[in-house]
C-alpha cells in the first residue's frame, strides 16, 4: 500500500505501565514506536501522566482502544471518541486503532466478543465507524479479532472484514497472531485466509503470543513469546506487502524488558530479510 507520513516505521512495542521506568532510563529508544490503550491514560495526571507524556515526546506512539464497542447494540461512546481525538492531539499520535468485535450489551461486558458475519452487521458497523472516523478526523484501523464461537454467519469471516473495511473507507490492523489462532480453531488455513484479506488496506501489524489449551484450541492472551507457525506468518505477509511497521503485544506474564527487546530484535531481521527479498516494496 502506499506510504504515510504517520511515523510509523520498523518493529514496535506495546506500551505497558512496568515498562515506562525501563524506557524511559535507556539512553535510545528501544522500540521504533510504541502503542497505547487509550483508556489506560485518559486524564491521568502526575507522575504517571508526566513520565507517559515524556516518553511520548521521544518518540512515535499509536493508540490501541479496548471498549469502542464498534460493533454492539449500545449507543456509540462519542464522548469516549472525542476523548480519544483529544488525547491524540495531546500526545501527537498518528492513528486509532481497535477490534472488529463487540464488547457491551447493556453495559461492558469486559470481553472482545465476535460480530455475526451478516449483511446486517456489516451495514452497522459501518455507519458506527464513520462516525468515529468523523470525530477523529481521519480513518481508523480495525484489527482482525480472535475468537472461539461463531453466533452466525451468511459470509466468510475474510468477506465480513473486507466488506466492513471497504464500505467504510477504514484501515485493517493486521494481527498474524490472531490469523493463526483462529485458524487451528475453527480449521482453516491461515495462510489462504490471509491472502483474502484487502491487504491494501493493511496500516500495520500485530504479532503475538498465546496459549496452548488443547491441540486444537488455542486462546488469544497475549502472555507469552512468539512461537515459529506464527513467526512464519509473519514472514509471508512480509511477501505479500512488504515489511510493514510491525508491533510485538505483550500484555501479561512480563519478562524483563532486554527479553521483550529480543522478540522486537526479531521483528526487525525479518523486515532486513523481507527488503532484501522485496527492495521494490521496502516499507519503513
Amino acid at each position: 500500500m502506499a506510504e504515510r507520513s504517520d511515523g510509523l516505521a520498523g518493529a514496535g512495542l506495546g506500551l505497558r505501565r512496568a515498562l515506562l521506568g525501563p524506557l524511559l532510563s535507556a539512553e535510545n529508544p528501544q522500540a521504533d514506536f510504541l502503542e497505547v490503550a487509550p483508556e489506560n491514560w485518559i486524564g491521568v495526571g502526575g507522575r504517571l501522566g508526566r513520565q507517559f507524556r515524556e516518553l511520548a515526546a521521544r518518540q512515535p506512539m499509536v493508540l490501541h482502544g479496548l471498549s469502542l464497542d464498534i460493533g454492539g447494540p449500545d449507543a456509540l461512546d462519542t464522548n469516549l471518541v472525542k476523548a480519544v481525538r483529544a488525547l491524540m492531539q495531546d500526545i501527537g499520535a498518528s492513528l486509532y486503532t481497535e477490534h472488529l468485535t463487540y464488547c457491551a450489551a447493556d453495559g461492558h461486558l469486559y470481553d472482545l466478543l465476535p460480530i455475526p458475519f451478516t449483511e446486517e452487521a456489516v451495514t452497522h458497523v459501518v455507519e458506527r465507524v464513520q462516525r468515529v472516523q468523523d470525530i477523529i478526523g481521519e480513518p481508523i484501523a480495525l484489527e482482525n479479532a480472535s475468537y472461539y464461537a461463531q453466533p452466525h454467519a451468511d459470509m466468510s469471516e475474510a468477506e465480513f472484514i473486507t466488506s466492513v473495511v471497504r464500505r467504510a473507507g477504514c484501515d485493517l490492523l493486521l494481527d498474524v497472531n490472531n490469523i493463526y489462532v483462529n485458524s487451528i480453531n475453527h480449521s482453516y488455513s491461515p495462510y489462504e485466509f490471509l491472502q483474502a484479506l484487502p491487504l491494501d488496506r493493511v496500516r500495520y501489524i500485530h504479532v503475538a503470543g498465546h496459549y496452548d489449551e488443547a491441540p486444537d484450541l488455542k486462546v488469544d492472551t497475549h502472555g507469552t513469546s512468539v512461537i515459529a507457525p506464527v513467526w512464519s506468518l509473519l514472514v509471508e505477509a512480509y511477501s505479500l506487502l512488504g515489511p510493514l511497521p510491525t508491533l510485538l503485544e505483550r500484555d501479561f506474564n512480563l519478562p524483563p524488558l532486554p527479553e521483550l527487546l529480543l522478540e522486537v530484535e526479531q521483528i526487525r531481521q525479518l523486515q532486513h530479510t523481507a527488503r532484501a527479498v522485496l527492495p521494490g516494496r521496502a516499507h519503513g
